[in-house]
């Protein structure tokens, strides 16, 4: 069926993801990144439905990290539980470098954990969700796939998630009649990895935020169960974007038009 209409509900029932399996896709070494799933595995839970956890432990590795997100994983999910309804894929990394300094390895790696990673667990659960006729991917993009953050250099990292983002629209065309699929684009939340940046950084990215605060891992739980339910029934190809009005700073400064 071509974006299936969900049926008319009660609103709260509309959020519920009773009965519904998730699988949640993750990367461990990338602290930003658990502390987001563990909050949203938990909200996944709260809102009623079964979640399984798939990770890797090699922040090294980019290849076993791909292949520890792809369609076996998301197999052995559907052996086990039956079938499976949602796809979390949240698997990241980032390095900081001058963009003239990247290795070609070093790019690689970035480009083949956030993007190459996200569309093979995509591919693998749409292989799933066309046999059963429906099914829901969530990709965890970033901020930084519209916007370029600074002061840290991480052209790779932006590239890949600017690329995840137009992913999911082409997936979200394509697959219209058994998936929909969408990214949430966190900006910056509060975590250990964020904490152990160098000041100067934290003081940059906070004069960004008109509200003078990261945001809380476990205030992303709404968005992703919206995402994850019914409520968004006919939300498909979209990135929603949750970064409290972030203002880069290389967007504030005068702008001059030559006519």
């Amino acid at each position: 069926m071509v974006l299936a209409k969900p049926g008319y509900n009660h609103i709260l029932q509309a959020f519920s993801v009773v009965y519904k399996v998730a699988a949640v896709i993750f990367e461990c070494y990338t602290e930003r990144r658990t502390d987001i799933v563990l909050e949203v595995s938990r909200g996944l839970a709260e809102a009623g439905a079964e979640v399984a956890l798939i990770y890797s432990s090699s922040a090294y590795d980019a290849d076993a990290i791909a292949a520890s997100i792809s369609a076996d994983a998301n197999g052995a999910i559907e052996r086990n539980f039956g079938h499976l309804d949602i796809v979390l894929a949240n698997a990241g990394i980032v390095s900081y470098h001058n963009a003239e300094d990247y290795t070609p390895d070093q790019f690689s790696e970035i480009m083949r954990v956030d993007l190459d990673g996200a569309f093979y667990t995509a591919q693998g659960a749409a292989r799933i969700f066309k046999k059963q006729g429906r099914g829901n991917i969530i990709f965890t993009a970033s901020v930084s796939a519209t916007l370029v953050n600074v002061p840290q250099k991480q052209a790779a990292y932006n590239a890949s998630k600017a690329a995840l983002v137009h992913l999911a629209k082409s997936l979200a065309v394509e697959w219209v009649d058994f998936c929909r699929v969408n990214c949430i684009s966190p900006g910056f939340i509060s975590t250990d990895m964020i904490a152990t940046q160098p000041a100067e950084w934290n003081q940059k990215w906070y004069s960004m935020i008109p509200g003078n605060r990261f945001c809380d891992a476990y205030e992303l739980k709404g968005a992703y169960i919206f995402c994850a339910s019914d409520a968004s029934g006919y939300m498909t190809g979209a990135n929603l974007v949750i970064d409290g009005v972030l203002v880069p700073g290389a967007l504030t400064r005068p702008l001059l038009i030559a006519f």
